[in-house]
């Protein structure tokens, strides 16, 4: 499957995106934000980077997704040294890296199926491995009940990743799907007059 070429103010528009939301997690991840000992308010915001992610691979494809991941990746780890302590911020790397390489993988794979199926399984393995390798490595060692804290988060990772369907679903109307080359060459040429 040919993609559309991804136009550099849609890549600037996902980054800032994308950074934005995984700042914003890193920062209400910390302890003075839990909302109780089985949930943070960074549990609400970081699953609408899987939303980016997965609207990226639909329309533009698994390259451009992943090139928003590899600079989201890099963005996002240098503005969450500023937000967050060094240990959150290499965990939370860490975490949205795998996390989301695998999610464009997946995505990738279940392309073709119901519209719904592949945002829905990328979505919740993603989420199952970032929560695990972002909380055993920001809080593993700390008097933080991280487990708790972990399984709280997946739950409403996973909670929103299903809710997150109808977003998904709206965005593809607006945005498009992924168009064939042929589409896109016929696209280009203007009618004769």
């Amino acid at each position: 499957m040919e993609f559309e070429p991804l136009a550099k103010h849609h890549r600037i528009i996902a980054l800032l995106i994308m950074c934005s939301l995984v700042a914003a997690s890193n920062y209400l991840v910390q302890p003075q934000f839990h909302i109780n000992q089985w949930l943070t308010f960074g549990a609400i915001t970081y699953p609408v980077t899987f939303l980016v992610t997965d609207l990226i691979n639909r329309r533009f494809g698994p390259q451009a997704a992943r090139s928003i991941v590899y600079w989201g990746f890099a963005a996002a780890l240098i503005v969450s040294f500023f937000l967050s302590t060094p240990r959150i911020a290499i965990a939370s790397a860490s975490a949205f890296l795998v996390a989301h390489v695998m999610d464009v993988f997946v995505f990738d794979r279940l392309r073709q199926r119901s519209w719904w199926l592949a945002p829905l399984i990328a979505g919740v393995l993603a989420t199952i491995i970032d929560t695990y390798v972002f909380f055993a490595a920001s809080f593993i060692g700390t008097p933080v009940p991280w487990v708790t804290l972990a399984l709280g988060d997946m739950m409403i990772k996973m909670s929103l990743s299903i809710l997150l369907l109808a977003p998904f679903r709206a965005l593809m109307w607006n945005l498009g799907s992924a168009k064939s080359k042929k589409k896109l060459d016929n696209t280009s040429q203007k009618p004769a007059l």
